[in-house]
């Protein structure tokens, strides 16, 4: 976690696919892409995104289930919906807050 300072968005945001209908909340971050090439490979290469951006983690959501996700933050949005995220294993990462943010619960873990 060396260099999450470039990153826009923060552990503990919402967010929303720019492309995809589902959102999340972040619980990792990686500065650069961090799976498998074919992982990437899989993507269509008309929509595929550059390596060299951070790439988050999420506890994700779309109208019909739940799941983790790994996303380029250049198809993430901000998610200023307020409305909470079901997934359940939200409670593991974090504590909600009463303005309805999310705060990681052990803020030295990565």
């Amino acid at each position: 976690m060396t260099d999450i300072k470039k990153a826009k968005f923060q552990i503990g945001q919402v967010v929303s696919h720019r492309i995809f209908p589902f959102r999340g909340v972040i619980f990792d971050v990686d500065p650069e892409f961090d799976n498998s090439e074919e992982w990437y490979q899989a993507i269509p290469e008309d929509i595929r995104p550059s390596k060299d951006q951070p790439f988050y983690h999420l506890l994700a959501e779309n109208e019909e289930t739940e799941y983790i996700a790994y996303v380029s933050e250049q198809n993430l949005v901000p998610d200023d919906s307020g409305e909470p995220v079901r997934h359940p294993q939200i409670a593991e990462f974090f504590n909600k807050t009463a303005d309805g943010r999310y705060e990681p619960k052990n803020s030295g873990v990565h």
